[in-house]
């Protein structure tokens, strides 16, 4: 039986992507999406909010559309769907550090940022199916807010 290990990640953008050509022309879309969490504190009555950072990558070949980099900003809230992974690795001072990843295959942006230039239409999705063979094809399959 296959195993299927994809989330949806709904989050606004916390910096400009930034592209990185990699080997084999391959080009690397990295920027980070911030999910808050928000609730009421029972015992204060306090609103309180969790912000997770998630490290996002969009795998492009080089020569395709980078259409998708006019609306990676800083503040647009995306819609991004891809396998998660963690990373480590050790920081100067020696500490371990681990941080959660995300290889994205469909991107979706739901309301762009109000410096955004270029016009968009509602819900306009970057599927771009030939990047699945880069990290190993994805299968459907979405996690919940209640599953953490």
């Amino acid at each position: 039986m296959a195993t299927v290990f994809e989330t949806r990640l709904i989050g606004n953008i916390g910096k400009d992507a930034v592209v990185r050509k990699m080997d084999r022309g391959v080009m690397a879309i990295n920027f980070p999406v911030a999910h808050n969490k928000n609730w009421k504190d029972k015992k204060t009555g306090e609103s309180r909010t969790k912000t997770t950072w998630v490290n996002c990558t969009i795998w492009k070949k080089e020569g395709t559309n980078m259409r998708i980099l006019d609306f990676l900003k800083s503040g647009t809230l995306v819609e991004l769907l891809g396998t998660p992974y963690a990373k480590a690795f050790h920081q100067e001072d020696g500490k371990i550090k681990t941080e959660i990843r995300l290889n994205v295959a469909k991107t979706n942006i739901l309301k762009t940022n109000k410096n955004t230039q270029t016009t968009l239409s509602e819900n306009q999705i970057d599927n771009d199916n030939d990047n699945d063979d880069l990290y190993g094809g994805l299968d459907d399959f979405t996690l919940s807010e209640n599953d953490f």
